[in-house]
């Protein structure tokens, strides 16, 4: 099929509209059979649940050309998943797991077109989504869902591309102690606007929250999991029960392990351990991994290892395989690799 007149080489991370979409509605018990609309706009009362009282969740997976010239995705029954998770946190009905990833195959198929070239640098974002549709005024759960699905072509979710970051150590908090920071709801991003907004304006990149109980570990970023490299070689990523369980960065561990031979562990990570740091980076369904050159702890610089220039070797190790998993390039494990075309 012929590719749409993009230059895929300079787009960013910014939704651009394709020409299908897929749309399930859920009343009186049942979703109903779904189909695939041009119609890119969503109608809904005034009063609707997701409007009063935020009651939405949703997801983020992407389909690649591979080297030999085949559409796939990568892991799509984890983030069927993690949509069932935040769906049952949220009190909405769960979108069973198989619609989930027959919806994936045909909206990507009907988008063909739409996909990205291999070796262009760009991907094909796809956005599942659900939420609570019909007038509700008191403080309840919806009793109409839609389930929502759409794709849009993607450049780097940083500007400027794979480049060393600088993060700072938030004062906010990104969760509450057995709140929702575990599923992958609309409302922990509304949470994170204000805070990810004053970065940006005193220069910085991202920002690392802390453990809201005791603000002494470090838990993730606005939007992405972090890991570490340590000075000897160990993978290190944080452990907490309020961290969303990235599919990337659960993947990225498998990599570094049976992969790369490396020791990798699951901890709890303190900021007093920043500086004994080699490498860091965010990590990610829209950036993979994008590399950490320095943290700010409030005016103190800690400066890692890896420098602000490039890549440490490790965490290119880490992003250099799994891409090369995601493009065809390097024999996925069993089951990572969902073929479309």
């Amino acid at each position: 099929m012929e590719k749409k007149n993009v230059n895929w080489g300079e787009l960013g991370f910014a939704y651009m509209p394709t020409d299908h979409r897929y749309g399930s509605n859920y009343k009186n018990g049942p979703w109903d059979d779904g189909a695939l609309s041009t119609d890119p706009t969503v109608a809904i009362s005034e009063s609707a649940g997701v409007l009063q009282y935020a009651q939405t969740c949703f997801e983020g997976l992407k389909a690649y050309t591979t080297e030999d010239g085949h559409i796939v995705t990568f892991r799509p029954d984890l983030n069927a998943d993690r949509l069932e998770a935040s769906a049952k946190r949220l009190q909405m009905p769960v979108f069973p797991k198989e619609r989930f990833i027959d919806a994936v195959e045909k909206v990507v198929a009907a988008n063909e077109a739409w996909v990205p070239p291999y070796g262009s640098g760009a991907t094909m974002y796809i956005r599942p989504y659900m939420f609570g549709s019909n007038a509700v005024i008191g403080v309840k759960p919806a009793t109409e869902y839609q389930f929502r699905m759409f794709v849009t072509p993607v450049g780097p979710y940083f500007k400027g591309g794979v480049r060393p970051l600088t993060l700072r150590i938030s004062d906010y908090d990104r969760a509450a102690p057995r709140g929702t920071g575990n599923i992958k709801a609309g409302l922990n991003y509304a949470m994170s606007l204000y805070a990810i907004v004053d970065a940006h304006e005193q220069g910085y990149d991202e920002n690392i929250y802390l453990d809201p109980g005791t603000r002494t570990r470090i838990e993730e970023t606005g939007g992405a999991n972090i890991l570490f490299v340590t000075k000897d070689g160990k993978v290190v990523t944080p452990k907490s029960n309020s961290i969303l369980p990235s599919i990337t960065r659960r993947s990225l561990m498998i990599v570094a392990k049976d992969y790369l031979g490396l020791e990798v562990e699951e901890r709890e990570i303190y900021l007093t351990e920043l500086g004994d740091m080699a490498e860091c980076g965010l990590c990610g369904t829209a950036a993979v991994i994008s590399p950490v050159g320095k943290i700010v702890d409030h005016g103190r610089e800690i400066c890692l290892p890896s420098g602000m220039n490039a890549m440490g070797p490790v965490t290119q190790k880490l992003y250099d395989t799994l891409t090369g998993i995601q493009m065809g390039r390097i024999e996925a494990p069993a089951g990572w690799i969902h073929r479309i075309k």
